[in-house]
């Protein structure tokens, strides 16, 4: 029954009252940190079991166990809210709901878990209930069955089961009418106002509890009266801890004024001390001084006792032991000698005279200790010495007595090693080795110096620099002066001893190995010495007439490779007999003809020169200067070369031109000496051919040259000049460019009239009257080409082989358009001559196309326009008379020719066509 009853209390849908709960509960709940998740709206349709279906079950056993915290929690508290007592309006909804049910349909007597303790829980609430509610609206419609509504009779019913006695006693007591009636505490009232109680116990409870309430009050009273107490009691400490508190911060207040007197003081006297320490410290620095100069006048006093007697003074000047302090002494005295008064002339002078042999002294031993390497005795000299003249003439006694510098046959190894048995000529390579083994020998000698040094002399730095400076002014300009000999430019050394070239390899392998020989020693040490910029002042002899023996040196290479050249086409010539001069001389020999190699070879003699200009240039202004003029040596070479060469294929050219012009003969001649001269003009034919292709392959190697010229000076030349050099540079190399290009166009000109004048010699030699009549004997007429036009076309096609091979780009394409406008304008000369039938109208038009066929070859527009216009004016020849005027109306371009070829047709008098031509210019 108790389950029943809360399952029906806890439902928001059927209670009001579980709603007022949960939400105080949730309120409540906030106070010990809880939550309660919303796993329901109680406003919402949604039944709560279906709610916790729907979650897993760890969540609904959680939900379980803090929802029967929460009611734990709510029962050691006030149950109801305190709003309860107020009716609002969610209650009115709720409230209807719980007047609608039956009244004790939830509760089952037969429940036996309601229990008295239940029941009594039960009641509480109920009449909480009962009094919120008292004030509810009369018009509710459920206000007449809540007037019905008897909690004592619902209450009676829960309590029959349970106690049977008082039901039967209740059954007697309505039996007999005796009015009684249950009171809501457990007793039972009667008709009479006499009461009997129900539960006995009850009286006995309540009045131990109103006692142990009673105990309690006092109890509470007690200790109330304890906690006053105690309040005061604190309140007293509090103001006794406070007033303490104030009085140690006034003393520690007063104790902090005192340490900031104490340490002004402190400091005060501090000052005062300091003070009187300096006085002190320069008093006694004065009575030392005194005392000193009192030493020092002493003493200066024994010196200036008699010139040169060094005999009477102290002992100290003459004990080996005290060395150092009479130097010490002796280096004191010359000061106050000098800052005195006159009469201390024979001090002075004695005491110079000391200070030398007491340097002497210590040089003496310190040779002797050198020998023996006792480097301690030499540290000791070294650091007495020092306090002369800053121990200098030590470090270059030590420096000049170096075995390197005094042995003369060191400096013979040394030229031995380096030039050997053969001198300059055992070549750069040779000397190269040597120099470098001579070098890594005098750095390992300064090495093993520079140690010693380091161990004697008080500041090695300064001997060092005189070492360094002593060996590359001494031992390493020895053997430069024996390496580079400087020649003579009027009088340049012969090439077979090496000429410049070897004077140069030679200057350029010295100073790279005595570059490198100076940063040797620069590593090892050297102090203050700028070991690289005096290495470079022995080469500044040689390195300021640099660029006039490097473009000697260009010159004289250039001009021995020509004589090398003339010379082995002279062997060649006198090596051909008489019979075959003539030829060798209209087709140069191989040493005259241009050569690719020998260009290259020029280039490869500037690419080292260029090299060498890299390595003695150190500034950018003088390495530009140097290589332009290196580059321009190059320049003229290549351009006198290659011109040179060109000439002399022109001068083939020339030759051929001048046998064709031999053999020419009048009409009136035997037919004998027509024989001769046609074997002849033959001849003279094959040399023109012979000259033509060997101008080609020198134009052709030409450009090739040219090519490599301007390769080379795009991956060297050009990335060694500033903006303004190179351009320069890139004009000079136009100019001589253009030099060369004048040259061959001359040439090519030269061969246009070559192949010309052997077209009109074999069009004169081969062309017949007839090729172009009406066969007399009435056979068909012929439309192949003519025999002319075949011989001519096949030698264009042998002999402009070579030019199409050689030539590319513009060069090609002019020469071409020149060679197919001359070609054009010899065929319209050579046609006026003959006269044309209609049948040879047609060959001649055969002939043409020929012609026009192969200078398509050259890809000349304007050729092939040429060509195509004058197979046109062909038709001239093939047309009727009364036609001739139609030929003029779609090409008004060629009516010149046409008038003039009209005139060759062999019925322009009979057809009386000379009168139509003379009234179609007069149209015209």
């Amino acid at each position: 029954m108790a389950s029943s009853l809360m399952q029906w209390l806890t439902n928001p849908r059927r209670n009001w009252f579980a709603a007022q709960h949960y939400k105080a509960l949730c309120n409540r709940l906030k106070k010990y940190g809880l939550r309660y998740d919303d796993l329901y709206d109680p406003m919402s349709d949604l039944d709560i079991k279906e709610a916790l279906a729907r979650l897993p079950r760890e969540v609904v056993d959680a939900r379980n166990q803090r929802l029967k915290r929460a009611m734990d929690l709510s029962m050691k508290h006030e149950y109801l809210p305190e709003d309860l007592q107020a009716l609002q309006t969610p209650f009115r909804g709720y409230l209807k709901e719980m007047l609608a049910l039956p009244f004790g349909s939830f509760l089952k007597p037969s429940d036996h878990s309601c229990t008295l303790e239940f029941l009594i829980s039960w009641i509480s609430i109920s009449n909480g209930i009962t009094e919120g509610i008292g004030g509810y609206s009369p018009s509710h419609p459920g206000h007449r069955r809540f007037q019905d509504f008897s909690f004592d009779a619902l209450f009676g019913n829960l309590v029959n089961e349970l106690l049977p006695s008082f039901q039967e006693h209740d059954a007697d007591g309505a039996d007999g009418g005796g009015g009684q009636d249950a009171l809501p505490n457990g007793t039972m009232r009667g008709l009479q106002g006499t009461a009997t109680p129900m539960f006995p116990a009850v009286e006995d409870l309540l009045a131990l509890f109103k006692d142990s309430c009673k105990e309690l009050v006092d109890l509470r009273q007690q200790i109330d009266g304890r906690l006053q107490n105690l309040k005061k009691e604190v309140e007293v400490q509090d103001a006794k801890h406070r007033q303490t508190l104030a009085e140690l911060e006034k003393g520690v207040d007063g104790l902090h004024q005192s340490f900031q007197r104490l340490d002004s003081r402190i400091s005060s006297v501090g000052q005062t001390a300091a003070k009187i320490g300096d006085h002190l410290q320069s008093a006694d620095s004065q009575r030392k001084t005194a005392s000193q100069t009192i030493e020092l006048i002493k003493y200066l006093m024994e010196f200036n006792s008699s010139p040169g007697d060094l005999m009477e003074l102290s002992p100290l000047f003459s004990d080996d032991s005290r060395v150092a302090e009479a130097a010490s002494i002796a280096q004191k005295l010359p000061v106050g000698a000098a800052n005195a008064s006159r009469g201390l002339e024979v001090a002075v002078g004695n005491l110079q005279d000391y200070c030398n042999e007491l340097e002497n002294r210590l040089l003496s031993r310190f040779d002797a200790a050198s020998q023996r390497r006792e480097l301690s005795t030499m540290a000791e000299c070294a650091k007495i010495l020092s306090q002369f003249n800053r121990g200098t003439s030590a470090m270059q006694h030590y420096v000049a007595s170096r075995p390197m510098f005094i042995d003369v046959e060191v400096m013979n190894t040394d030229i031995n090693l380096v030039l050997g048995d053969q001198g300059l000529q055992a070549g750069p390579s040779n000397i190269a080795r040597g120099l470098s083994t001579l070098y890594k020998e005098i750095t390992d000698t300064v090495r093993k110096e520079a140690a010693t040094i380091m161990a004697v002399f008080p500041s090695p730095n300064d001997v060092m620099s005189i070492l360094v400076q002593r060996v590359l002014e001494q031992r390493v300009s020895t053997i430069l002066d024996r390496l580079l000999e400087k020649p003579s430019l009027v009088n340049l050394p012969p090439v077979s001893q090496g000429g410049l070239l070897l004077y140069l390899r030679i200057f350029a392998v010295a100073y790279e190995k005595t570059e490198d020989l100076a940063k040797e020693l620069q590593s090892v040490g050297c102090g203050d010495l700028d070991a690289e910029g005096l290495t470079e002042s022995l080469f500044l002899p040689h390195k300021d007439e640099y660029p006039e023996y490097e473009q000697a040196s260009l010159q004289q290479l250039y001009q021995l490779k020509m004589e090398e050249l003339r010379a082995e086409a002279q062997q060649q010539s006198e090596s051909t007999g008489t019979i075959s001069r003539s030829k060798a001389a209209i087709s140069p020999s191989v040493s005259q003809q241009i050569s690719v190699t020998i260009v290259t070879e020029f280039v490869r003699w500037n690419e080292e020169a260029i090299s060498r200009c890299t390595l003695f240039s150190s500034q950018p202004t003088t390495l530009a200067g140097n290589v332009r003029s290196v580059f321009a040596c190059l320049l003229g070479q290549v351009s006198q070369y290659l011109t040179e060469g060109l000439e002399r294929a022109r001068e083939s050219l020339n030759e051929a031109a001048a046998l064709r012009d031999r053999f020419v003969i009048g009409a009136s001649v035997s037919r004998r000496v027509a024989a001769a001269a046609a074997s002849a003009a033959e001849a003279a034919a094959a040399a023109g051919e012979s000259s033509f292709r060997s101008f080609m392959i020198a134009v052709q190697r030409c450009a090739s040259s040219v090519a490599i010229l301007q390769q080379y000076f795009s991956n060297t030349i050009s990335r060694l000049l500033p903006p303004d050099a190179h351009a320069a540079s890139l004009e000079e190399m136009g100019t001589a460019v253009s030099s060369v290009e004048g040259a061959a166009q001359k040439g090519l000109q030269q061969c246009i009239e070559t192949v010309m004048a052997e077209v009109e010699r074999l069009l004169s030699a081969e062309q017949k009257t007839t090729d172009y009549r009406t066969p007399d004997d009435g056979n068909a007429p012929d439309h192949r080409p003519t025999n002319a036009c075949i011989r001519v076309v096949a030698y264009l096609s042998r002999v402009l082989e070579s030019a199409f091979s050689a030539l590319e780009g513009l060069n090609k394409q002019s020469f071409l358009t020149d060679l197919g406008n001359r070609l054009h304008k010899g065929l319209i000369n050579h046609w006026q001559k003959f006269t044309f039938s209609a049948s040879g109208g047609l060959r001649l038009k055969r002939d043409i196309t020929e012609y026009g066929e192969f200078v398509r070859s050259f890809n000349a527009p304007s050729i092939d326009e040429n060509f195509e216009l004058l197979g046109i004016v062909a038709n001239v020849f093939i047309v009727a008379p009364e036609s001739l005027a139609s030929l003029f109306e779609g090409t008004p371009s060629i009516r010149k020719d046409a008038l003039r070829f009209i005139q060759l047709r062999d019925d322009f008098k009979t057809a009386k066509i000379s009168s139509m031509l003379n009234s179609f210019k007069t149209d015209s």
